[in-house]
């Protein structure tokens, strides 16, 4: 095992039961124990509703102790045996994704988000809200040394997470996109859709000024609450949003043929309505995590359009004030914790 010297223990956010708060802690550093993986000094970590939806107990099933966080930039300090495309010092990647079987009928067939044996960072696995993290370098991806970790955290949930979604919804064969819920993943698939050619019509909270103005500063052809229509029928829609009323709401406003996508992983219960909506060959489906094939995709993509990220920055101590003020919507992007201000 190659390694480059890592203390013995360090800060970390920790999770003790849903519903509380996460605690600071010192805790030990992680130990590479398996070939495959990699010990990584956190620089920044992305976070994320799915981070808020564990901490408030509606994905039920975390491991306890948990460390938070699953847009993970960090630097290899140390590996097994059974790793070769990374070497110390390189700056890699760390996504929802963390581990699949590989074995399975799902990923036999290109599906692995839906392996049943999959493991994620940051609710199966400890995650990025700490200075070291241990992760599968098989689920790792290289990112540029010369990026900025903060501006690149987004990408590996919100930027993967929402390309995925736009890719299911129609990806560049829609002319006319809706968005609702204007935060992290939709702030980064709008400038995709806009790169594209692609009339984009942002959709927030009621008053969510900020966020309308974001959405236009990105080029979108209009702006506004998710009570609104937007002025013409929509090839496709994406809801980020987790509240269940959007997706009839979104089925109202696609024309036919057109397809309605949930790009969360919880979201409030969907209210029936009428069959009219669904009516003239018009779908309403969900994304589940996401490949490797689509970070392969989207992080070779990112930097041609270029894709910006707009950040709200929180220092490691912070995390549970920016968990609040992504519930309360009090900032538009994205939120990163930034954990080594070096980089």
């Amino acid at each position: 095992m190659a390694i480059r010297h890592a203390p013995d223990t360090m800060q970390a956010m920790v999770l003790e039961a849903p519903g509380s708060a996460l605690a600071l802690r010192r805790v030990p550093v992680p130990e590479v124990t398996k070939p495959e993986q990699v010990l990584l000094r956190v620089q920044a970590c992305g976070i994320c509703r799915t981070d808020l939806h564990i901490l408030d107990g509606e994905l039920t099933q975390p491991k306890l102790p948990l460390i938070p966080g699953h847009q993970i930039v960090g630097e290899v300090v140390a590996q097994g045996s059974g790793v070769s495309h990374f070497g110390i010092g390189d700056r890699v990647g760390v996504p929802w994704l963390g581990y699949t079987d590989d074995t399975c009928r799902y990923c036999r067939r290109g599906q692995e988000n839906l392996c049943a044996d999959a493991r994620f960072t940051g609710y199966d696995l400890d995650g990025g809200f700490a200075e070291y993290a241990v992760a599968d370098c098989r689920f790792c991806f290289p990112l540029p040394p010369k990026a900025k970790a903060v501006d690149v955290a987004p990408l590996l949930c919100a930027g993967l997470i929402g390309f995925r979604t736009w890719r299911l919804a129609g990806g560049t064969g829609m002319e006319h996109l809706g968005i609702y819920g204007f935060g992290a993943a939709a702030h980064i698939i709008t400038q995709i859709a806009v790169h594209h050619g692609q009339s984009v019509y942002a959709f927030t909270r009621p008053g969510d000024d900020a966020a309308q103005a974001l959405a236009r500063r990105l080029g979108v052809a209009w702006a506004g609450g998710s009570d609104e229509a937007p002025p013409r029928p929509l090839d496709g829609a994406l809801i980020f949003a987790p509240v269940g009323d959007l997706m009839p709401t979104a089925l109202e406003h696609v024309d036919r043929g057109g397809t309605v996508v949930s790009g969360g992983i919880h979201m409030s219960d969907i209210p029936s309505f009428p069959y009219r909506l669904l009516w003239e060959e018009r779908t309403l489906t969900s994304v589940a995590n996401l490949t490797r094939a689509d970070g392969e995709d989207f992080l070779a993509l990112a930097p041609r359009v270029p894709v910006h990220t707009e950040i709200t920055r929180y220092r490691l101590a912070e995390a549970n004030q920016a968990l609040e003020d992504l519930r309360r919507g009090a900032f538009a992007g994205a939120a990163v914790l930034v954990i080594d201000e070096h980089p």
